[in-house]
């Protein structure tokens, strides 16, 4: 699966940033903003950054660091790096089969992805492109509804499944609208301007995509086929969650065989609460600054999330951008880190050689960052190597 950008000019491309000013160029305005947008007045969506800018790290010279690893032990399986490709929602939109293309590309890297609920392409055709990608669940409006989707996503082979619990109800992302964005996008005369002046993007992803594969739907919200991406009168129903309990969860986790992880979680308590309710693990999320504007970043959050867990895995995502901010959160007690837009963005400009390229800067910053820390493995990091604001 190749993309316009050529490989070479990828030699440009020096940090996970420079992915984001590409893509800016390459994609359309409104599909752009919905996946670098953040909710309100984006104050969570700074603070994702500020968190970072905040912690100092603390080095250690003069030890022997040539037998560096960046590799983890994640539910008993090697992972090649201490970080993985997040869900993002309708990534075909941004590339060509963009969640095949990180799955595949995560894979090849030796790290795991997550693909989201809110995708393109049936959960089925990733499986058989990307065999070990995991999902994520956004619970749908009934119990019947959940059982006839987690019955297809047992069907499919997927064994790890990620909830996603901080979506009751969907925010008021102001950018959306100012940028043209809704779901189904609707036709007009702005959006056949945004695809005539994007033409790689056009070309490469919007009619390479209906040509072979047709008009692309939600797959994966239900058991069933949800709405179409482009509809002039056809709505896309994403309501009907702010029901949703503990109680939902335990059904779910008595139902579910495979390994049950919660995304989204910034309080303690709740940490507690799902380690009580049997999770495997936790991901500390703010939804990237998506959702509930005003909430903290989850590094602020992390170390009182890691005592609360009671020894179950606390993962965390949300605004991770250099192998350095990757290193703070394994020193305050992360078991893993999830990476969402920037592979995304790869993706988009570069298909699976962007991915690649994405987890090879990534990577390289953290082997160079752990020599300057005097560590040879993530699991050596700790507190003592990082400071707060004085």
């Amino acid at each position: 699966m190749t993309a316009f950008f050529p490989r070479r000019a990828l030699r440009r491309i020096l940090n996970l940033d420079d992915f984001e000013q590409a893509a800016r160029r390459h994609m359309p305005k409104p599909v752009f903003a919905y996946v670098s947008g953040g909710v309100e007045d984006c104050v969570t969506l700074r603070d994702n950054r500020a968190a970072f800018e905040e912690l100092r790290l603390m080095p250690r010279i003069l030890v022997d660091v040539r037998a560096r690893d960046t590799a983890v032990n994640l539910f008993g399986e090697r992972c090649a790096a201490p970080f993985g490709i997040a869900p993002m929602g309708i990534s075909a939109l941004s590339a060509y089969r963009g969640d095949i293309v990180q799955a595949r590309g995560a894979g090849a890297a030796g790290i795991p992805a997550i693909m989201s609920g809110s995708s393109l392409i049936r959960l089925e055709d990733v499986v058989r492109a990307a065999p070990d990608v995991w999902f994520q669940l956004y619970l749908p409006p009934t119990l019947e509804k959940l059982e006839a989707l987690v019955a297809r996503i047992e069907a499919a082979g997927i064994t790890t499944l990620v909830l996603t619990v901080d979506v009751a109800v969907l925010p008021g992302r102001e950018n959306n609208i100012r940028a043209g964005f809704r779901t189904p996008l609707e036709p007009s005369l702005s959006l056949l301007w945004q695809g005539a002046s994007h033409p790689a993007w056009t070309i490469n992803t919007a009619l390479r995509t209906l040509a072979r594969h047709g008009m692309p739907h939600f797959e994966n919200n239900e058991a069933t086929r949800g709405a179409p991406i482009l509809s002039r009168n056809v709505m896309r129903s994403t309501g009907g969650r702010d029901w949703l309990s503990w109680d939902d969860f335990g059904r779910l986790r008595a139902r579910w065989k495979g390994r049950l992880l919660v995304k989204g979680l910034l309080h303690e308590e709740d940490v507690r609460l799902a380690a009580q309710a049997g999770a495997d693990a936790v991901i500390l999320s703010n939804h990237g600054g998506r959702q509930l504007d005003g909430v903290p970043s989850p590094m602020r959050v992390l170390p009182a999330a890691v005592a609360a867990a009671g020894g179950m895995p606390v993962m965390i995502d949300s605004g991770f951008r250099r192998g350095t901010d990757v290193l703070k959160a394994l020193a305050l007690g992360a078991a893993f880190v999830w990476v969402g837009r920037p592979f995304n963005y790869a993706a988009a400009i570069a298909g699976e050689a962007g991915i690649a390229h994405a987890f090879g800067l990534l990577r390289t910053e953290i082997v160079t960052a752990m020599a300057l820390l005097g560590v040879t493995a993530p699991d050596q990091l700790g507190p003592q190597h990082v400071r707060g604001p004085e």
